[in-house]
């Protein structure tokens, strides 16, 4: 741990010099922690997005908003914050990302349909940073999205979560399409909270230990200091069947065969650190200072696919399993290796025999004679720091002034497995190497409310600049992960003996790939909001922005309230959006396994400007554009009922994704060598960054809340309901678009359900507290392991979960909490494809696929 500490300092360090040099952030209200909320009534609850005026209640906003509080948004089984998100806002999606490479570190979550990073993530008010992970294997729609990694917030921190489902990007910037999601931390001078938590599966498995705690220290007599931890430790799980490839081969005697293979499940957490600062002080004169500082690292090691070992290409067989790939170890002393036919076992075989007793002969079942599945994982770190000053000015104008830094890095391990080329002198453990995002920013936000005469209330002018300068960067591995050895591509005659090249699994990335790219863009914004007559507000906005690298945009937003009655209202709103590609999308090198047509394969993704790229279609990338349109009704009633239904619609051109897989010929692979990619003989398709399609997604949300007395306690109900489609424009006869294949189309219109809500029932009664939530999943569409056949075409069907959960205060500060999620153990349909490779659910079902969980919390306040 003391390197990551030394990484925090030196983080906080940079930001600090960084401060005086740089400029962003959103909301000249964003840190107003003042204006605390109610968490016991919603519609009295205060929220500063979607708004430059004074912060409002969820009633008053134009656009469609929830707030959830702190304490309802712990009252769940789940532990990590974007499982959290997922039952209090059905609009959010997150699926498991049982064997999906960098998915496994960091999971894609989806919001109203669309990628992870087409949402604006802010913490106070500000902009959260990239996570370094490009998700490569997203289930599709978030296939190459590189967007913020939400779990490094300690959830114990939260104050209340305040999700604005509408796009954003004329008032936020860059990535605000699908809607914007502002964590609010506690802003607590005294007092706080210990919790320990217990966990595990219903099958006995996924233990899970957890212990989090949050402390307020007054900071001189004019502020605060609240100090919150989380550490988490999480066995894996294990939803498998044994494979039939791999069932044969141990019936036929080979005793070496793992059961089950290869395993689909959680991965394990071998620990997770978080932790996080927020601070403010109260200058006098209407002016405070405030920062908010965070560091968290974790570690996870997740499955792979199995390598069999008579027909994984590379490495065991060339010829799908006819004969044996056999090494000659001394190529030039004219003596040939003899050729093994592949029998039930070839572990049995009088050929496989002389190859195993022959020092000049080699194949990978020596070393492994029962295959091998590759464990893949990585440390992920995350540091950030905010820190800025607000207040008002003697002429009434409000500033806020910040500046803003954050690094993020994930360092790949990958272990059981082999370069192939090096023989019998690979290693088995490898570091392929590192990513690293660094973004630094610095904003200046005013705000006025411009008294009229013979207007009741005043026009609020907002207006504002921002700087921010983004960089990703490469960092090779050792040596060993990528070097092409003996039994590869050999420069000096041009041949090869057909091994693979790299860690296999996930090559290491090598010097060439290495470097950092950068680019920087500054912005302007004006917002102004008004108040027409007493009952119809109106909100205009306009942003700019400029890129050094794609140029500039611009985008603007009209959004209206009217107060019908006592009881409704009217909303809506029109805007333009974008989302800018990152830099880590436009540069990014990577070569992983992918199983396509019923084979594995090694896919590289390259630039979209690699002369491979551009020979296959690919150009520069441009940002992605959209076209917002929402309407909706509130109702607010004296029975304590609270509702609101909106209709969005959103359309996407020029959608950022990763091309289907792109089958590499011959001269495609002369080529690359050409370039000095040596590696190039093991690879079989390539991948780029395209903005290739554009998509319409529409939907209604529903939510509904009651309070009332029961059984002498008191009682909250709620429904949160959502459905969505999205529909890919402009498919082809064959069901293509572009490079998009047509089982990644189904998978961007239906991969996700159509249909998802829930309903709560929560009653305190005394010291007792009881909370039921039922959970509903719609069908949807998978494109089984990312196959892109149409063999590999799955629908399960619809699912329905209860959670469950009690509490008791043994004391006005200790409780015990017991409960479960899932507690029925539902599971996803049973897999059709399931002997495909031993996967026993469908892998992307939205519901999860290891059933029931249950958790005892003990917690602590004071």
């Amino acid at each position: 741990m003391p390197t990551h500490i030394n990484k925090l300092s030196r983080s906080i360090r940079i930001a600090l010099t960084s401060a005086a040099t740089v400029v962003t952030t959103f909301g000249v209200n964003a840190q107003d922690q003042s204006q605390g909320a109610d968490t016991d009534a919603p519609v009295e609850k205060i929220a500063i997005v979607g708004t430059r005026a004074a912060p409002r209640s969820v009633g008053d906003s134009a656009v469609p908003l929830d707030i959830v509080g702190g304490d309802d948004f712990a009252r769940q089984g789940a532990t990590d914050i974007d499982k959290m998100m997922m039952s209090a806002v059905p609009s959010f999606t997150v699926n498991e990302q049982p064997i999906n490479d960098a998915s496994t570190l960091v999971r894609p979550a989806n919001l109203r349909g669309l990628a992870s990073d087409q949402t604006l993530i802010l913490v106070n008010g500000k902009r959260k940073n990239r996570s370094a992970v490009i998700t490569f294997l997203g289930g599709s729609l978030s296939d190459g999205a590189q967007g913020p990694d939400i779990s490094t917030i300690p959830a114990i921190a939260l104050r209340q979560i305040e999700v604005l489902r509408d796009g954003a990007a004329a008032q936020y910037g860059s990535d605000a399409i699908a809607g914007v999601i502002n964590f609010s931390l506690k802003n607590d001078s005294d007092g706080g909270q210990f919790e320990a938590r217990y966990g595990s599966y219903y099958e006995g498995d996924g233990d899970m230990m957890q212990y989090s705690g949050n402390v307020g220290l007054p900071l001189t007599d004019d502020g605060f200091a609240n100090l919150s931890f989380e550490y988490r430790e999480a066995d894996p799980t294990s939803r498998s069947i044994q494979r039939p490839d791999a069932a044969a081969i141990a019936d036929a005697g080979n005793e070496f065969v793992a059961n089950p293979a290869q395993v689909w499940g959680n991965p394990e957490i071998k620990y997770d650190y978080k932790m996080l600062l927020n601070t403010g002080l109260d200058l006098g004169n209407d002016k405070e200072a405030y920062m908010w500082t965070s560091w968290s690292e974790r570690e996870v090691e997740g499955g792979f696919y199995y390598r069999h070992p008579h027909t994984r290409g590379g490495v065991y067989s060339n010829d799908g399993g006819e004969t044996l790939l056999v090494g000659d170890l001394t190529p030039n002393d004219g003596i040939d290796c003899p050729v093994v036919p592949i029998t039930a076992n070839v572990l049995t075989s009088a050929a496989y025999q002389q190859v195993a007793n022959d020092p000049n002969c080699w194949a990978f079942n020596e070393m492994f004679p029962g295959g091998f599945t590759p464990s893949f994982g990585g440390v992920v770190f995350d540091a950030s720091i905010v820190m800025g000053t607000k207040g008002e000015l003697s002429n009434g104008i409000m500033y806020d002034v910040s500046a803003s830094f954050a690094r993020s890095e994930v360092e790949f391990s990958i272990s059981n497995t082999v370069n192939p080329s090096l023989g019998p002198d690979t290693p088995n453990s490898f570091s392929p190497g590192q990513y690293n995002q660094t973004e630094k920013g610095l904003n200046l936000d005013l705000s006025y409310p411009m008294e009229v005469d013979g207007w009741d209330e005043p026009i609020n002018i907002a207006g504002g600049l921002e700087w921010r300068r983004e960089s990703f960067e490469i960092q090779p591995g050792n040596p060993a992960s990528y070097e092409v050895g003996l039994l590869a591509y050999d420069p000096a005659t041009g041949e090869s003996q057909g091994f693979g090249i790299g860690s296999n699994g996930f090559p290491g990335f090598k010097p060439e790939d290495a470097g950092t790219w950068s680019r920087g863009n500054v912005a302007a914004y004006v917002d102004v909001e008004a108040y027409l007559s007493d009952n119809f507000m109106v909100g205009v906005a306009a942003r700019y922005e400029d890129y050094t690298d794609f140029g500039s945009t611009f985008n603007g937003k009209l959004a209206a309230r009217w107060q019908l009655n006592d009881d409704w209202a009217l909303r809506g709103a029109a805007s333009t959006g974008f989302r800018a590609p990152s830099v880590g999308q436009s540069n990014v090198r990577n070569v992983t396994t992918a199983f396509v047509g019923g084979r594995l394969q090694d896919q590289a993704t390259l630039p979209p400007t690699h002369p491979i790229s551009l020979q296959k279609g690919g150009k520069q990338l441009e940002p992605e554009e959209s076209v917002n349109l929402s309407f909706g009704l509130v109702g607010e009633f004296d029975n304590g009922l609270y509702m609101t239904i909106d209709y969005f619609n959103i359309k996407v051109t020029d959608r950022i994704s990763q091309t289907s897989s792109l089958t590499l010929t011959p001269a495609d692979i002369e080529a690359l060598l050409a370039l000095g990619q040596r590696d190039a003989t093991s690879f079989t398709s390539i991948r780029y960054f395209t903005n290739d399609f554009d998509t319409r997604t529409q939907g209604v949300d529903l939510v509904m809340n009651y309070s009332m007395d029961m059984f002498g306690g008191d009682t909250k109900l709620s429904l949160a309901a959502n459905y969505t489609d999205t529909e890919v424009l402009n498919v082809g006869p064959d069901g293509t678009v572009g490079n998009i294949g047509a089982n990644k189309v189904m998978m961007l219109e239906d991969n996700l359900p159509d249909t998802r809500f829930s309903v709560t029932a929560d009653h305190t009664n005394g010291d007792w507290r009881f909370l039921a939530r039922i959970n509903y999943f719609g069908d949807y569409f998978e494109d089984h392991v990312d196959d892109g056949t149409p063999d590999a075409r799955i629908y399960p069907g619809a699912e329905t979960t209860l959670d469950v959960e009690m509490a008791y205060n043994f004391t006005d500060n200790l409780s015990v909490v017991v409960g479960a999620q899932n507690a029925l153990d539902n599971t996803p349909d049973d897999n059709p494809l399931a002997d495909w490779v031993g996967s026993a659910y469908p892998t992307t079902a939205p519901m999860g696929i290891n059933g029931g969980f249950y958790y005892i919390r003990g917690i602590y306040n004071f």
